[in-house]
């Protein structure tokens, strides 16, 4: 219950965060026009609060639905304008000049992009902990295992930009992916992941990585692991398998029925594959090997079933918290923002050339899903959550679909062109057509939602 409710309140605090950020970009800039507002609303539909305030008694509301939001402008199209005061009129959307519309209706998504920017310049001044970039064990015949890597190396740079986190790797190897570009990765060979022995480099193709692959751990298919703590026993809990069996805290687990162990990672995974069955598991203590069967419980969880010991396994790899400047976080933000739109955009061709699956389209029941859970996480990953939707907000309201900003924007782009306005016909053809897209979008997207939480 409590997980719900913070579900709900981490989802619509997102949802209110983005929408009034991206009207408050409609709402300043055409203030600046002098274009006159009648309302600005959190939420569509029916408005349950509403106050007046200003010159102009705007009325500031929230509506009903608490998806979306808008700010209805002085607009010929929309309203009668016969009782309207004549020193009103000036102030009216239409009569505005073309660059002031488009300033008007580009500064949504561009507010969306400062937000972002604004929340990873913070971030990166506060640091971000994350996993170092040091490879576990490399699987054999993979592409990284031919280009020479072997497991343990500290990957320094890519393609001579540095990186220090595992998600800068994972970054920066999905855009050389999607460009089909090589990867030339710089590493340090350490002793005791401390010292240092040896300097080198590979290259390799990332050809074979697929969009599909992109959908997926792309990182496993290239060969890249993560390097995790080994298999070393926590709290053992009382009555349980492990216990009974005569394991202790502080073994280290040094194979499984034969099979050596790299990481906790491994083990879990054996042992969830084992409900019911005896496992011969080999544990080093004191500087001696021992050998104890275990059978792991059966664990019925959301209809799945799996093993389990009872045991804590400590599961943090090597971190870093990797701080910037100011003036480096405002570059380093700016770059992350413009990266991920550019990003974004690929992906949004590539589905629309096939290549790339439609399941990848989110609806608002994953996005609450995925602000819950940050939210769980930490300030971090939840600020970095809304950063990311922030910027997919931007985008997609870039896109040249009517009904959208970007719809407007190719109508006043053209009219800058032409020397003329769309012709109204035009535009409420584009109009139907754009709701129609808007509509196959959604429902293609709630789909894909209840697809994903059924599985």
């Amino acid at each position: 219950m409590i997980s719900s409710i913070q579900t709900v309140v981490a989802a619509l605090l997102a949802f209110g965060v983005l929408v009034v950020v991206h009207e408050l970009g409609h709402y300043l800039v055409a203030r600046l026009c002098g274009v006159k507002i009648l309302r600005f609303s959190v939420g569509m539909g029916k408005v349950v609060y509403s106050r007046r305030l200003g010159r102009d008694q705007t009325e500031w509301a929230i509506s009903m639905l608490p998806l979306g939001g808008y700010v209805q402008m002085l607009d010929a199209r929309d309203q009668d304008l016969s009782t309207v005061a004549e020193e009103d009129l000036t102030r009216e959307f239409t009569r505005q000049s073309v660059w002031r519309r488009i300033a008007i209706v580009a500064a949504g998504p561009i507010a969306n992009f400062i937000l972002a920017i604004v929340i990873f310049c913070g971030l990166f001044i506060h640091g971000m902990p994350d996993p170092v970039a040091r490879l576990g064990t490399v699987p054999e015949h993979s592409i990284a295992a031919n280009a020479g890597l072997r497991g343990g190396e500290l990957i320094t740079a890519v393609n001579g930009q540095a990186v220090r986190s595992w998600s800068e790797l994972r970054w920066s190897l999905a855009q050389l992916a999607i460009e089909k570009t090589a990867a030339h990765l710089d590493y340090e060979r350490t002793a005791d992941d401390t010292q240092v022995q040896s300097k080198g480099s590979v290259t390799f193709s990332l050809d074979s990585v697929s969009a599909e692959d992109l959908e997926k751990d792309f990182m496993s298919r290239i060969g890249l692991l993560l390097k995790r703590p080994k298999a070393v026993l926590g709290e053992v809990l009382a009555d349980g398998p492990a216990m009974l069996a005569g394991l202790h805290e502080g073994d280290l687990v040094v194979s499984v029925n034969g099979v050596q162990i790299a990481d906790k990672i491994q083990l879990q995974e054996i042992v969830r594959a084992a409900p019911g069955k005896s496992l011969q598991i080999t544990v080093r203590r004191n500087d001696k090997d021992l050998t104890f069967a275990v059978i792991p419980d059966t664990v019925k969880e959301n209809g799945r079933t799996f093993g389990a010991i009872r045991v804590v396994l400590p599961a943090a790899p090597e971190m870093t918290l990797a701080r910037e400047t100011p003036l480096n976080a405002v570059q380093k933000a700016v770059r992350q923002t413009w990266e991920t739109s550019v990003l974004q955009l690929k992906m949004i061709g590539k589905m629309i050339m096939g290549e790339l699956s439609w399941k990848n389209i989110t609806g608002p029941i994953t996005i609450a899903d995925y602000a819950g859970q940050t939210a769980k996480v930490g300030v971090i990953s939840y600020l970095s959550f809304l950063a990311f939707i922030s910027i997919s907000l931007g985008v997609m309201n870039l896109l040249p679909i009517p009904v959208l900003d970007g719809g407007l924007l190719l109508y006043y782009s053209l009219e800058v062109l032409t020397g003329r306005p769309v012709s109204a016909r035009f535009g409420e053809i584009a109009q139907r057509a754009g709701i129609g897209i808007l509509m196959t979008l959604m429902i293609v997207a709630v789909f894909n939602d209840i697809a994903r939480h059924m599985t």
